[in-house]
């Protein structure tokens, strides 16, 4: 018995070093407490199915050879194939891959999609490689895990640090080792390989569906929130394939964007930023610093600003027990993926804040991604407009999902989604049951 139990604590110990784990094992517990989950249901959940770590050789163009470590993680797949981006970044590691592909679960499971949740990445600086090292890194990487991925297996998409591009030369890597083309292995790929119209603006655009049916929400209920309107100011922490497609999309709602940021730093206008022009300067100079029509804003007074809708959507982590003080926003749209520490988000939930939780806000992109799979797997595409108008119908269930079991158990938000996806692949994994 002593050595089962000493084992156990030596596998959780080999997920729990980042935070962002940490806090979606806390999260899903909170979530089990509250619906009075299967606690053998609880205890699956809280650790991967399959997870591979490969070294990914790669010749650089000085004719060094590099060694960059790479991890593909399936969380689970009771629903259906795993899902879920790879990312390009120093910071990637295992258990960080490991509770982003948990979040990836409870996403496609509170959406009604028919997939499981996964994730990988690569711990490497893009910023560092040129277009030749950024191409061999994806083909290597490929090659390493293209054991246990495929369109009825595991179906990668961009994220952090890598785009189309990179969904086009993994497709075409892993279709040369199959000797035929197959397009459905990944997602998020140029249109002219097979890609959805509609795809690469999803996220920000399904983040912004769901700014306006909290508001909504919010009217109904008869609570203090912002109308979708010339009145309602925005800031944008992270300006990147999330982050600009929401401004942009909240802009032509005619709100003002206050402020925008990326890693480099942040730009203000109090009487708001010019979208179409920020997005000028940034496609010409890669940041929005030094944007012209604006002052100079860090990333931490952004966050800190006075707004009605506060968008996170870089990375995990940026409001914390040290800032979330300072945060001022009415409603918090979780465009990245665990942006709010579990500690931060009970803060701002006493302080009367609306947190659109990231398995909800942020789900357009595995959502669209899902209708580029069944479009492929058809060889059917359809025109941009149904892909919108599928896409809201979608996120205009799953929030409603959400805010009828909020409003069930009197929980938080972020809870809330939770359970949401809690009860469906709770029903799933039951019926399949455990085998052997």
């Amino acid at each position: 018995m002593a050595s089962t139990t000493k084992s156990h604590d030596l596998n959780s110990h080999l997920w729990d070093t980042s935070a962002l784990y940490r806090d979606a094992v806390q999260q899903l517990d909170e979530a089990a407490r509250v619906m009075n989950l299967d606690l053998n249901i609880a205890e699956r959940l809280k650790v991967p199915k399959r997870a591979m770590i490969v070294s990914v050789p790669i010749r650089l163009d000085n004719g060094k050879i590099k060694v960059f470590e790479g991890y593909r993680v399936q969380h689970n797949m009771t629903l259906g194939p795993g899902k879920g981006g790879i990312r390009f970044h120093p910071e990637v590691n295992l258990s960080e891959v490991a509770g982003l592909a948990m979040l990836m679960t409870f996403k496609c499971s509170l959406t009604g999609l028919p997939l499981g949740g996964a994730k990988g990445g690569v711990r490497v600086d893009p910023n560092q490689l040129s277009r030749q090292e950024h191409q061999a890194l994806m083909r290597r990487y490929t090659t390493e895990i293209n054991t246990i991925i495929g369109p009825d297996k595991d179906i990668p998409a961009p994220d952090v640090g890598t785009d189309a591009q990179h969904m086009a030369w993994m497709m075409d890597t892993f279709s040369q080792e199959r000797g035929f083309t197959i397009p459905g292995v990944v997602t998020g790929k140029p249109i002219e390989v097979g890609g959805s119209l509609g795809r690469a603006e999803s996220t920000g655009r399904g983040v912004i569906y769901t700014v306006q049916h909290a508001a909504k929400l919010l009217a109904d209920r008869g609570e203090a929130g912002p109308k979708i309107d010339s009145t309602t100011t925005v800031s944008v922490h992270g300006y990147g394939k999330v982050g600009a497609v929401a401004a942009t999309e909240v802009h032509q709602l005619g709100c003002k964007v206050l402020a925008a940021s990326d890693y480099l730093g942040g730009v203000y206008n109090k009487n708001g930023l010019n979208i179409p022009k920020l997005n000028e300067w940034v496609a010409r100079n890669k940041t929005v610093v030094g944007f012209p029509e604006a002052e100079p804003m860090s990333n931490a007074d952004l966050l800190a600003l006075k707004v009605d809708v506060l968008i996170p959507a870089a990375i995990d982590g940026v409001i914390t027990m040290e800032n979330v003080h300072k945060v001022q926003a009415k409603i918090i749209a979780e465009g990245a993926n665990g942006p709010i520490s579990t500690d931060a988000m009970k803060v701002l939930e006493d302080k009367g804040v609306f947190i659109i939780p990231d398995v909800l806000c942020n789900a357009g992109g595995v959502i669209v991604s899902y209708f580029e799979w069944v479009q492929g797997l058809q060889n059917f595409f359809w025109n941009e407009a149904m892909v919108n108008e599928k896409l809201a119908e979608v996120l205009a269930m799953a929030f409603k999902r959400v805010a009828d079991v909020q409003t069930r158990y009197k929980c938080g938000m972020k809870t809330a989604a939770l359970i949401s996806g809690v009860e469906r692949l709770n029903k799933a994994m039951l019926l399949r049951g455990l085998f052997p």
